[in-house]
Order: structure tokens, then C-alpha cells, then sequence
């Protein structure tokens, strides 16, 4: 289990740089990708408080929950930590979740046209597995 959660820390960084979702505002016109990261420089440069909040959410609680996760797993942290590790995994899970409500309601509103992308996949993948190595790591102890 140590290994894979280590995997995830070179993860992560990939899920940051892969497309999410294609967005176009009509099908005559070109698909425009979305990733994390450019999401990301489109906030900070209109909504600097969004875009800090979703950079927490995407990039600092999954990689510091992986780091901790890491470093409980090779004896460096101690076992009573893992609460709060874990809870770092849900706040991480908050931004799937977003995500997904943006594609739903953009999809529901009909203005353009809203496709998901391999991105988003390894990005719910590796919260979710995140979640799962964390939660086994708690129950061995």
C-alpha cells in the first residue's frame, strides 16, 4: 500500500495537467480543453478568493493528505494522526464534486456543449483511492 500511495504523489501533478472536460459554446466551433491548472490561472486572475479555495481543495489537500498518508505509513508520523489525515481526503473530494456540478449544469443549461475528458477520471480515481488507502491504513491500526 506504501508504494501505491507513493505513486500518487507523481499522479496528482499528471491529473493537474490533464484535460478534465472540453467546452465549447457551439458545435461549429472548436472544443477548448480544461485542465486543473489552467482552471485554476482563469480564477486567480477574476476571483483570487475562488481560486485560492480551489487550489486548497485541488492541490493542497490531496497532495498533503498523500505526504502525511506517506509519511504515517513509514513510521515517521505517528499512527493517532491518521484522523486527520483522512479528513484532508474529504476536503479533497470537495472538488470532484464540484466539478462534476459545473459539467451537470452547464450540460443542463444547453449553452454549449460540455464534454468530460480523461482527466477528470484519474483525478476522482486518485481522491477516491486516496480515500480507500487511507481508510485501510486506519483500520490496521
Amino acid at each position: 500500500m506504501r508504494w501505491l500511495n507513493l505513486a500518487f504523489i507523481i499522479l496528482y501533478p499528471l491529473s493537474w495537467f490533464a484535460p478534465l472536460m472540453r467546452a465549447g459554446l457551439l458545435p461549429l466551433f472548436g472544443m477548448s480543453e480544461i485542465y486543473v491548472v489552467s482552471g485554476l490561472r482563469s480564477l486567480w486572475a477574476s476571483d483570487l478568493f475562488l481560486g485560492l479555495v480551489v487550489a486548497v481543495f485541488a492541490l493542497g489537500a490531496p497532495m498533503a493528505k498523500t505526504v502525511g498518508l506517506a509519511l504515517v505509513q513509514f513510521g515517521v508520523w505517528n499512527r493517532r494522526s491518521l484522523t486527520a489525515i483522512n479528513i484532508l481526503g474529504k476536503f479533497a473530494m470537495a472538488d470532484v464534486f464540484l466539478i462534476a456540478l459545473y459539467v451537470t449544469l452547464a450540460k443542463g443549461l444547453g449553452v454549449g456543449r460540455v464534454e468530460t475528458a480523461w482527466g477528470l477520471y484519474l483525478f476522482t480515481a486518485l481522491i477516491l483511492g486516496s480515500m480507500v488507502i487511507g481508510a485501510l491504513e486506519a483500520r490496521r491500526s
